[in-house]
């Protein structure tokens, strides 16, 4: 299942270019030496990775919560439909709702801040970009958040997210050494296949939920009255 975040982050990497890709035009990175541009852009993308496995870690931990309550296999099948309704619901019925508003009260002191850093050229202030770049609001995220929490587990959570950081990592880079973006007939095809592979990654959870008894897909489930009965037979 881990696999599955990479995966999500490659194919996705051309939606993220329309949140990310402005900042990354605007990371002050030095155009005159190519070497030192590489040490920068991996010190953005480290903050990136740091931000994305802090929110893996926490939504870890909530799904390890619901996992003590007997609720894994049923939460990675909820997480699995979740991510398919969310591709099939439009963008217009999520959006808007009082509720959300404190969050986008934070997000504009994140932005905020995110514009101080980019006048700046010091290693830290790549790092911080990064970061809090990685709190920005954005559709894929939210669903590799939502592998986070079926993994039941702050480890495995954080290391889902920064699998996920990482499939971007190449076409987020190459946008920065490059100062054409792709075609955009190119650029079309592939945002059309993104809900193909949220969808395809919404099934494998919900068929690892199942226990169909197939390894590292969909493991049967252990029984619950294992070890008592286990004591049991033990007991004189």
């Amino acid at each position: 299942m881990l696999s599955s975040a990479l995966v999500l982050g490659l194919f996705g990497s051309l939606h993220c270019l329309g949140m990310c890709g402005p900042i990354a035009f605007m990371l002050p990175v030095d155009q005159q030496n190519n070497v030192k541009k590489m040490g920068q852009l991996s010190l953005y993308h480290a903050g990136r990775l740091m931000a994305y496995g802090i929110i893996g870690m926490l939504f870890g931990f909530l799904g390890k919560g619901l996992s003590l309550f007997g609720m894994q296999q049923k939460l990675s099948i909820a997480i699995g439909a979740i991510m398919i309704l969310l591709v099939l619901i439009p963008g217009k019925y999520l959006n808007g709702h009082k509720f959300l508003r404190p969050i986008y009260t934070i997000l504009g002191r994140v932005k905020s801040k995110l514009g101080a850093e980019l006048k700046k050229k010091t290693p830290d202030a790549f790092l911080t970009i990064g970061f809090l770049n990685g709190f920005l609001p954005c559709g894929l995220v939210y669903m590799a958040v939502l592998g986070a929490i079926a993994l039941a587990g702050p480890v495995q959570g954080g290391l889902y997210m920064i699998l996920f950081g990482l499939g971007t990592v190449p076409l987020m880079s190459l946008v920065v050494f490059s100062k054409t973006w792709m075609g955009n007939s190119f650029k079309f095809r592939v945002q059309k296949l993104i809900p193909f592979f949220v969808v395809l990654i919404g099934l494998l959870f919900i068929i690892r939920g199942l226990g169909l008894g197939i390894p590292y897909v969909s493991p049967k489930p252990v029984p619950t009255n294992l070890a008592s009965t286990t004591i049991e037979c033990h007991q004189p």
